[in-house]
């Protein structure tokens, strides 16, 4: 059994990277002992209350050249060597990659433990892949309160001084991006006077947009998490999602319409209720289309500009689907009924 120098210190290595969360390997092997050695090694090992899955082979220079499981060593005679049944050229992580990249490499494995290796192929340690998935699932549980301005360093016990300078500067922009949309209304003004009825289903249609397009984000944030969507592929999604949102707009626009239709004949409108109903119906079907798109082109635009995808995404999202839904729907309006 090889004997290791002490691994650096967990402050050695850069922050949320694999040596963060690196051990010390236990069951290391060179590749010429046998069954009944390593076998021997590992009921020492066992009595230390070390839990270990797998044994580790490295040459004379500490390089990793394979991996054996435990059930090898039950499987083969005691007199053979580790060389001779070794998985050879086995997966391994580097101590200064990133988490989130380890993430997207492991995504797929599900292996109890990776060795961990340095540019040279020398192991230095061992990760377990239960550390690895909770850093996932605090990355993934900080993507919903980073969307809105929350930062990740925020907790429950974090001070209320502290909590307030993470969110109150984000708010602040939140409301400079309402004033857009805003803005966008008071270009129709005179087009709401003169046809209030408009006035009622704006949250309807800017609220149908903003789901749809939190969708899209959803999806958009999850595949850049485990790099599924990368910038090769970027374009197809985007017409996979363009599409996706004209037809849920489609759909949820003949429902919108109809109720359109039937509250106009409720309150006797000057304007024809049919009119009404199908201005409803494009402007759903072409503020979804938007909505879908934009719910990719957020992240995909911060993650350019080199800024975290997540992060606020979806005050920019808001944003940008509340001025669709508002300009589509009195947009139309105006062209069509003024």
């Amino acid at each position: 059994m090889h004997t290791f120098a002490p691994l650096p210190a967990a402050a050695g290595y850069p922050d949320e990277s694999v040596g963060r969360l690196m051990e010390e390997p236990v069951a290391v092997f060179p590749p010429h002992f046998t069954v009944g050695e390593a076998t021997t090694v590992v009921r020492e090992l066992a009595q230390n209350t070390r839990v270990f899955t797998y044994g580790y082979i490295v040459d004379a220079r500490r390089v990793l050249t394979g991996v054996v499981t435990m059930r090898d060593l039950l499987l083969h005679a005691p007199e053979e060597k580790l060389q001779a049944f070794m998985l050879r050229e086995p997966f391994s992580l580097r101590p200064d990659q990133p988490v989130m990249e380890a993430m997207r490499q492991t995504v797929n494995k599900h292996y109890p433990s990776y060795p961990v290796c340095d540019e040279q192929g020398v192991l230095v340690g061992i990760v377990r892949g239960s550390k690895i998935f909770e850093q996932q699932a605090v990355a993934i549980s900080a993507q919903a309160g980073a969307m809105v301005g929350v930062e990740k360093e925020e907790r429950i016990a974090t001070s209320f001084r502290r909590s307030l300078f993470f969110r109150h500067p984000w708010l602040q922009f939140n409301l400079l991006t309402a004033f857009v949309a805003a803005a966008v209304v008071g270009v129709f003004e005179s087009t709401i006077e003169k046809i209030v009825v408009l006035a009622v289903f704006l949250p309807v249609l800017a609220g149908q947009s903003g789901n749809t397009g939190c969708q899209a984000l959803a999806v958009a944030l999850r595949g850049m998490t485990l790099g599924e969507l990368q910038s090769f592929n970027a374009r197809r999604h985007l017409f996979k999602e363009a599409a996706l949102g004209v037809v849920n707009g489609a759909l949820v626009g003949l429902t919108a319409g109809l109720g359109m239709f039937f509250y106009a004949l409720w309150q006797h409108t000057a304007e024809a209720p049919w009119q009404l109903g199908a201005i409803v119906f494009l402007a759903m079907t072409g503020a979804c289309a938007l909505s879908g798109l934009s719910g990719v082109l957020v992240p995909l635009t911060l993650k350019r500009f080199g800024a975290d995808p997540a992060t606020a995404s979806s005050i920019f999202l808001t944003t940008a689907t509340d001025v669709a839904s508002m300009g589509f729907f009195l947009g139309i309006a105006t062209l069509w009924l003024m």
